[in-house]
């Protein structure tokens, strides 16, 4: 037989967009490095978008490592450089995806059955748990699937404890007086290891008071269909939540946190073809690294929002003038469709001639490289799950801005249990930012948030070593 032909072959699946590809990708490497045959799908979207910004060579792929492409069922739109809607994503997914997606897991099967080439017949699909129409497929070819969870467990705990929570009455919203009237501070104390944690905090798509939300209805298929998977793996490191991984709901299947992925994939050699591999939607600019180079260890703020937060004028403003107040420098990425599509545009000319010197500014940057980088003393984020871990992994303390889904969870951890993290105001006024940016980064706060943030740090790296718990999960 073919050495192709008994090569194990998962078809990896990530929800499309930037903060689910990136983990996708890198368990993707991670499986290739171990014997695997991949093939990665994207969205024909984002397949246009990763031409645009990494060069078609980026997706010509290596050998056993195959990119193909199906539709999203939305609208055409001509050269867009944008993250789609959400809302309109998920709907789509739970209505349009499934079919090219058997269409081609059944192509792929049948090029494996033929026998002779080098791709080898499917064997497993991993699919990124808010993918669960991929549960139905790999049912219809008999395959097991594995789940990807991308976001946090405290933030996926929020949305799996969802039946408990509507019993309870506590979602959906009876009426938007529930927005203002102290329901969303209501203590919720029957989710295993987030006691005292606000209904405010939990996932932020129960705060709707409409039933038929499609928000409520993707997070309820998502969880229906994540019971028949065979496992659940994590990117997370167990001493982070152990509590809420142990206390997650008994009705889903075995529970496997296998993070940092980052972390496991710098045991891939330096050398290797898979480090060429690259998933940002945004061309990075390299140049920041230079720059931050020339300043001294733990001075700079690190500002990134991630791929979907966007802000209104008033807020870039306010954030513009609270950083140059600070007195502090700082690497602040700003995305073409951040500021109503203008970017850096969209910043007042003033406050670029007040920060000359001390400011990069930048429209994307290679975060992990940036987040390590020893001259990174805070980092102002959204706490999207990515960035959190990157930050946790890399010993650097936070400033929160939390905007949706499981950020805000994300958030209340790093201040709350995690003693990592201060949280920025969702207003945004410039005196809060500049004093965060000052405690954060001179402190005495920020020096006891460092020193938790070193532990985390050291945690993670024995969590991700051969010997480690995630690898011993892996």
């Amino acid at each position: 037989m073919d050495s192709a032909q008994r090569k194990p072959h998962a078809v990896c699946v990530p929800f499309p967009a930037q903060g689910h590809i990136n983990p996708m990708l890198k368990l993707a490497k991670l499986l290739h490095h171990s014997g695997f045959h991949i093939t990665f799908v994207h969205t024909v979207y984002n397949h246009r978008r990763l031409v645009k910004s990494n060069g078609a060579a980026s997706l010509s792929g290596l050998p056993g490592f195959r990119f193909e492409k199906i539709h999203d069922g939305l609208p055409e739109t001509d050269d867009a450089d944008t993250t789609q809607d959400v809302p309109a994503l998920c709907r789509s997914v739970l209505e349009h995806f499934i079919t090219p997606f058997r269409e081609l897991v059944a192509r792929l099967s049948v090029v494996g059955a033929q026998g002779g080439g080098d791709v080898p017949p499917v064997t497993c699909i991993v699919s990124d748990i808010i993918m669960p129409f991929t549960v139905v497929v790999a049912e219809e070819l008999s395959v097991p699937v594995v789940l990807l969870l991308t976001m946090s467990a405290c933030g996926f705990s929020g949305s799996a404890y969802h039946h408990q929570l509507a019993r309870r009455c506590l979602i959906p919203l009876v009426d938007e007086s529930y927005l203002t009237n102290g329901h969303l501070d209501t203590i919720i104390d029957f989710i295993p290891g987030m006691e005292g944690i606000r209904l405010r905090d939990l996932y932020s798509f129960y705060q709707t008071t409409n039933r038929d939300d499609i928000m409520l209805r993707f997070n309820l298929e998502k969880l229906k269909l994540a019971t028949k998977a065979s496992a659940i793996i994590v990117n997370t490191f167990t001493p982070l939540e152990s509590d809420v991984l142990e206390g997650l709901p008994e009705y889903l299947p075995k529970i496997l946190p296998v993070g940092p992925l980052h972390l496991l994939l710098d045991r891939v050699p330096k050398g290797s073809p898979l480090h060429s591999i690259r998933s940002n939607l945004w061309k990075d600019e390299s140049e920041c690294m230079a720059w931050l180079g020339s300043r001294p260890p733990r001075s700079v703020l690190y500002v990134n929002y991630g791929s979907v937060v966007g802000v209104s004028p008033r807020q870039l403003a306010e954030f513009a003038w609270g950083l140059a107040d600070s007195g502090h420098p700082f690497l602040w990425v700003i995305r073409p469709d951040m500021a109503a599509g203008e970017g850096e545009g969209a910043l007042p000319g003033e406050f670029l001639k007040a920060t000359e010197g001390r400011s990069f500014l930048a429209s994307w940057c290679p975060q992990e490289q940036v987040i390590r980088h020893q001259s990174i003393g805070g980092f102002l984020t959204h706490c999207g799950w990515n960035s959190t871990l990157e930050a946790l992994g890399a010993g650097v303390p936070m400033i929160c801005w939390p905007f949706f889904a499981d950020q805000r969870t994300n958030c209340w951890f790093a201040c709350r249990k995690w003693g990592v993290g201060v949280e920025l105001g969702g207003d945004v006024r410039r005196a809060e930012v500049g004093e965060l940016v000052r405690e954060v980064l001179g402190g005495e706060k920020g020096e006891d948030m460092r020193r938790k943030a070193a532990e985390w740090k050291r945690l993670a790296g024995e969590a991700a070593s051969p010997s480690g718990s995630s690898s011993l999960n892996w």
